[in-house]
């Protein structure tokens, strides 16, 4: 790397995979180098790495039997490829920052405290995180490192909407509904203004992030004013592994007639529910897709992602006092058109067509003319916004990305 260039390393340390891009931060952000660890946890893991300067991408595979293991492999594999002091800074997504951190901060030893005490908010992603910022810390000392949290989007949530039916006290506590996605938000957000101007704060838009993780958020005047996940990512909608939203006496009911812990139940519904949990052989929809004719489990939990998806948009349209807008992003919102269709098939009442073709080709907008709802893919970018916060915070200059 050029000694004159200014480079940024974003870190987005997921549940089962570890992301990065380095950024060269010129007249706008450009990805100069990218890569994916994903397989944690399962007998073999890969690295896959693009340079989309050179066009060139290598896979190789490596040894993540547990996050840690990851950790080390990423950090061993950026001291042996990457000249590190021409970086300078490292952000990191956090999904979870509690009621205190919100904004893009920097890694203080305090914020790191705060992060641990607070992991049973986000048992599923605070751990791994804090691994990585404590070991990208220990193997470069000089380098400073940011955060920014995923509940951000959405911390002007009204208060209609925060509020957990539950004793007040506990909202004091810190227990209301934070919100999550918020990169993936704020991303999708600023792509739509670039297509569509100051309309888009004047618009009732659904913002819909479709993946292992899946949330949505009502959007009007800009700002986030409910969405699906609530106080942990494990609520709202039907997810990879996730259950989304439950029978509170659901517990209850499983603590006393098979003895289930807290910790049991905790695992269940985020590592052995959702479409996994329903079809009982995997959360990957293009492999339910693929056997929904000759499995009626498959076939269920494929009816059931899409039917709360689409009953989550017709409440979302209620809540907003009509629809203008829907965008679908995430993996699965982005890359599988018969999800898409399958969501929308009956939304028609509310103003939404979809064009056939349009959709098949994972267009940018697949909405028919006709149609009183405009309906948009927009792959998401969440390495990018933590690139910008860093920019903004270092009074760099930025453009975007080209």
């Amino acid at each position: 790397m050029p000694q004159d260039k200014t480079y940024l390393l974003t870190i987005n340390g997921g549940s089962s995979s570890i992301k990065f891009t380095l950024y060269n931060v010129t007249e706008s952000l450009v990805p100069v180098l990218s890569g994916k660890l994903t397989g944690l946890g399962l007998p073999t893991a890969s690295l896959r790495v693009k340079n989309p300067i050179q066009a060139e991408e290598s896979a190789f595979d490596v040894k993540a039997d547990n996050y840690r293991q990851a950790v080390t492999v990423l950090v061993e594999w950026f001291q042996d490829n990457l000249d590190i002091s021409s970086v300078n800074a490292i952000g990191h997504r956090i999904v979870h920052g509690g009621h205190l951190y919100k904004k893009p901060q920097w890694v203080t030893q305090d914020l790191l405290n705060h992060l641990s005490a607070i992991t049973p908010l986000d048992p599923q992603h605070l751990p791994g995180e804090i691994q990585l910022i404590e070991a990208f810390g220990q193997q470069f000392p000089k380098l400073k490192q940011m955060v920014c949290f995923d509940t951000e989007f959405h911390q002007n949530l009204p208060v209609v909407a925060k509020l957990l039916p539950i004793p007040r006290f506990y909202y004091e506590k810190g227990i209301y509904r934070y919100g999550f996605h918020g990169l993936s938000y704020r991303y999708l957000m600023q792509i739509l203004h670039q297509h569509i101007g100051e309309k888009v704060l004047q618009d009732k838009i659904v913002l819909a992030h479709l993946g292992n993780g899946a949330s949505m958020a009502a959007v009007i005047n800009g700002q986030s004013i409910d969405t699906t996940m609530a106080m942990t990512p494990a609520a709202g909608l039907v997810m990879g592994s996730r259950s989304g939203d439950l029978d509170p006496g659901l517990f209850g009911l499983l603590n006393r007639s098979e003895g289930m812990t807290g910790d049991q139940f905790e695992t269940m519904i985020n590592q052995q529910s959702g479409l996994l949990g329903i079809s009982t052989i995997t959360s990957d929809m293009q492999q339910l897709l693929e056997k929904c004719s000759e499995d009626s489990h498959a076939r269920d939990a494929v009816d059931v992602f899409c039917y709360q998806a689409r009953k989550q948009i017709g409440a979302y349209a209620a809540a907003l006092g009509g629809l203008d807008t829907l965008v679908f992003s995430g993996g699965i919102g982005e890359n599988v058109a018969e999800i898409r269709a399958l969501i929308c098939q009956d939304l028609a009442f509310i103003g939404i067509e979809l064009d056939n073709e349009l959709n098949q080709q994972n267009a940018l907008r697949i909405s028919t003319p006709q149609s009183r709802v405009t309906v948009w893919v927009i792959p998401t970018n969440e390495e990018l916004m933590i690139a910008q916060s860093m920019c903004d915070q270092l009074n760099l200059n930025h453009q975007g990305e080209k």
